[in-house]
């Protein structure tokens, strides 16, 4: 902050930034000001309109000169920019490329229909598959939580496949050094959150994974996005499991393309399933162990406070909510038997295995 705050102070021609580190900057800065800019330029303009980004656009827009131009950039539309136009003193130009699906043509659009237990192992099967024929070709893995993409990049590592991490959890030294890694592509994996699904423009990247379907069709868009760029081609897979049906449904409803099926050797997924499965588990006991997330849990205590609101009494109804959903939904209930059953028997395997690899220990004999 210092250091932005010496570098603002000499009034440079031109400022990239984020909006909360700009609004920051104006809040506790007296060297720095907006009045005297001509553009302000919005990227990604849909997400900073619709997501929590108010308080600190307030903030800017507080400070800006009336006379200016502004502009706004979007891979994908939304209502708030029909909303915004409305709105506007004067009528804005508005243009907007037409196409009949919302993808580019050179991506191939696939999924893999498997069982919600084994996602993990068809996922890894259809990465091992696509390096193999691939061998110069990067790849980025989308997962809808920190956690769980910190689980797969333990899992591909414990498997012997070399990956790197993106997510918001992350300390920011430890986020650029994983994606210098990808970037100059030393490694060809990165498993990353949503953080990583805007902005980033990598050529060698040819295939994207989506581990979970996400649940909004436009999150969907801009993950794909990352590929077949320029007028490159690229693949897309989303692994879909039998509750995201409708999910994937409103994705092609919203970029008007049917998506086609990756076909994956089952009898290959069933020999790595068990070692896969060991290797999630161990990654989850760690994790644990490190009490991964507890900062993030902290940071929202503290948002929660700072609203005058009570930590105590949101945590009792978040339970409460998720007590009556697991009370009321039967389908919670068996999926919860149907992976506790799974688990013994993974155990269960593992043991059997190790025991049968062990050497058995000759009986001693004394020789007088």
């Amino acid at each position: 902050m210092n250091q932005q705050g010496i570098d603002l102070a000499v009034k440079p021609h031109i400022v990239i930034s984020t909006p909360g580190r700009l609004a920051s900057h104006i809040e506790n800065c007296d060297t720095f000001s907006l009045k005297k800019i001509k553009f302000l330029i919005l990227d990604e303009a849909d997400r900073l309109l619709e997501d929590d980004f108010g308080q600190q656009l307030e903030t800017i827009f507080g400070t800006l000169p009336k006379k200016r131009q502004t502009l706004l950039f979007s891979a994908t539309s939304s209502p708030t920019f029909s909303s915004l136009m409305e709105v506007s003193d004067k009528k804005p130009f508005f243009w907007q490329q037409e196409s009949t699906i919302a993808t580019v043509e050179e991506l191939d659009q696939r999924y893999v229909l498997c069982s919600a237990d084994v996602k993990d192992a068809y996922m890894f099967h259809v990465l091992d598959k696509f390096l193999e024929k691939n061998p110069k070709s990067s790849v980025m893995i989308f997962t809808n939580t920190c956690k769980y993409a910190q689980i797969l990049g333990m899992i591909l590592q414990e498997m012997g496949v070399k990956c790197v991490i993106l997510h918001s959890t992350l300390r920011q030294p430890e986020r650029l050094a994983s994606l210098a890694s990808f970037k100059s592509h030393k490694v060809r994996i990165m498993i990353a959150t949503d953080v990583a699904s805007r902005g980033l423009d990598i050529p060698t990247v040819d295939l994207i994974i989506n581990h979970n379907v996400p649940n909004r069709p436009k999150d969907y868009v801009h993950r794909v996005g990352r590929t077949a760029r320029a007028g490159r081609g690229g693949t897309a897979i989303t692994m879909v499991t039998q509750f995201d049906v409708k999910l994937v449904h409103a994705i092609e409803d919203f970029t008007n393309y049917k998506m086609k099926e990756h076909q994956a050797e089952e009898s290959e997924v069933m020999d790595i399933l068990t070692e896969i499965a060991v290797s999630r588990r161990e990654a989850e006991i760690r994790l644990d162990e490190r009490d991964f997330g507890q900062q993030k849990i902290l940071n929202k205590r503290k948002r929660i406070i700072m609203d005058g609101e009570d930590p105590e009494a949101e945590a009792q109804r978040k339970e409460e909510v998720k007590r009556k959903f697991k009370d009321n939904n039967k389908i919670y209930k068996e999926y919860c038997e149907r992976k506790k059953k799974k688990e013994k028997i993974i155990i269960r395997k593992e043991k059997q295995k190790t025991n049968k690899n062990k050497p058995r220990e000759r009986p001693s004999t004394s020789v007088q």
